[in-house]
């Protein structure tokens, strides 16, 4: 897990309960919230830095702060990450002029390509983007859960994926295609964020109605 903010403290501490291990890693192995969550999670939660993580890790999740995203896995390095799915769960938000914020990358690509760039020993899968960390890992939280979409380029990692959320109790669960499909899940973030204001409530997702 890459990330200590409330998504991967979330994933992290769902994925505990279905009897994953799992180290959260930041950009140092003493930072505070990483040892609290490990404190209060128990023996399957361990914490370190990102190259820790990426290392310990058969599955990665990143749920750094899109702006910072590519920096964090240039510290997870090339070596831990290599070969393995990496599920990118983070947004490119710029909140610098405040709300409701813009994207720093849009239309011709999107962070899950750019990290695919990047790295292309990776398997990147793009999911969970779209919601709120509370209805990633229970989907039962709404009436009716609504999709969850993801997108890659190598068809065995989406597979995993689609296993895992399952196990997360995602039934929909609709397959964009190639990683370039992070354009759009990314660029449904502005409607999200404006929807959320309307609603009161960051407790909703988007269904698809056929």
């Amino acid at each position: 897990m890459l990330g200590t903010g409330m998504v991967g403290e979330v994933l992290g501490t769902k994925l505990v309960s279905l009897g994953h291990k799992v180290m959260m890693g930041s950009r140092t192995e003493n930072n505070e919230r990483a040892i609290a969550w490990k404190n209060k999670i128990g023996t399957l939660a361990t914490n370190g830095t990102f190259a820790d993580a990426a290392a310990f890790g058969e599955i990665i999740f990143n749920c750094t702060s899109g702006k910072v995203s590519l920096e964090a896995l240039q510290l997870a390095g090339r070596e831990n990450l290599q070969g393995k799915i990496l599920i990118d769960v983070a947004n490119p938000l710029d909140f610098s002029k405040g709300m409701p914020p813009t994207l720093t990358i849009c239309n011709t690509d999107s962070l899950g390509e750019t990290i695919q760039h990047q790295f292309p020993d990776v398997k990147v899968v793009k999911a969970l983007n779209t919601m709120n960390c509370q209805l990633m890992v229970n989907p039962g939280f709404l009436k009716d859960p609504g999709n969850v979409f993801i997108c890659g380029n190598d068809s065995g990692a989406k597979t995993e994926v689609e296993n895992l959320l399952q196990s997360f109790g995602w039934t929909k669960i609709i397959d964009l295609g190639d990683i370039s499909a992070a354009r759009g899940t990314e660029q449904l973030l502005p409607v999200w964020v404006r929807l959320m204001g309307k609603l009161e409530t960051p407790m909703f997702n988007f269904s698809i109605v056929q």
